[in-house]
């Protein structure tokens, strides 16, 4: 009889305090598509970034995992679910436009020789009917424990009645919150440097309690008929939810042309002085 395999140990411990343990990058559709105006997706920025997420993970392997934001191949088809007001399982056709995405990335992303790998959050979470949360994470711990790379997305979940719901890409890290992950640093890349404080082009907001993100309510624009998830709002209010269980969240913008995004692993008072972003945390240390 051969030997029980040892358990698979999960993502190495930082290496330094203010280092996290698990990165989730999730790069939003914003800088992988026009959403408003052609309605097409970048192929080439998927590209470019899977360039600089293929260094990370060489850099840092096991410790990153990848959420896509759905851009211009999700929004219409979220807003046709949200309007479908007579099938309960109508947020299934989000399958088809998600999936799309995360297999953008990963061609491109095993192109580089990364080892990555889609997974559908549908499997993954969703709501007992008393409400409690399903959480399964233990495929992704089994792929960062072999250096591999999860691939997600927004998804469509089952509901406590039975039914079911989009889960916004904005949402999906809230799988990868529990302490076993931790220190967990959630980075929003998008088209903005974080919370403007007077509109485009102006200063951003430093840092956000997320135990009073109404603090940064005036500081938001009404969203247009077009976007499906919230805008930036919606994205600060679940990044404010996760930071309240304890991950350290950051927006900040993506830049196709970046030489790397290795600093995203450094303490934040480490970063480049040029480096605009918004900090969500219950912890912070003005530098």
């Amino acid at each position: 009889m051969s030997p029980t395999a040892p358990a698979p140990t999960g993502a190495p411990a930082p290496a330094r305090p203010g280092e996290p343990r698990l990165l989730v990058l999730k790069i939003g559709g914003s800088v992988l598509s026009d959403k408003q105006g052609t309605g097409q997706t970048d192929f080439d920025a998927i590209d470019a970034f899977a360039g600089q997420v293929a260094d990370l993970v060489a850099g840092f392997p096991g410790r990153v995992v990848l959420v896509t934001g759905g851009g211009a191949l999700c929004h219409p088809v979220g807003l046709r679910i949200k309007a479908d007001r007579q099938d309960p399982y109508a947020a299934v056709a989000l399958t088809e436009p998600a999936f799309t995405m995360r297999w953008a990335w990963t061609t491109r992303l095993r192109a580089r020789g990364v080892r990555a790998v889609p997974l559908q959050v549908t499997s993954m979470f969703g709501e007992h009917p008393d409400g409690t949360p399903i959480t399964e994470t233990a495929v992704v711990r089994r792929l960062l424990a072999e250096g591999a790379l999860p691939v997600l997305s927004s998804d469509c979940v089952v509901t406590a009645a039975g039914t079911l719901r989009i889960l916004s890409s904005d949402h999906v890290p809230a799988l990868l919150t529990a302490e076993e992950f931790g220190p967990v640093r959630i980075v929003a890349l998008t088209d903005v440097p974080g919370i403007l404080t007077r509109g485009p082009g102006s200063a951003v907001l430093r840092h956000l309690d997320p135990d009073d993100p109404t603090a940064a309510e005036r500081l938001f624009w009404p969203t247009d008929a077009w976007d499906a998830t919230g805008a930036m709002a919606g994205k600060v209010e679940a990044l404010a939810e996760h930071a309240r269980r304890g991950a350290e969240c950051v927006i900040t913008r993506g830049d196709r042309a970046a030489e790397d995004l290795r600093h995203l692993f450094a303490p934040i008072a480490e970063w480049p002085a040029d480096t605009a972003y918004t900090l969500i945390s219950r912890q912070w240390s003005p530098s």
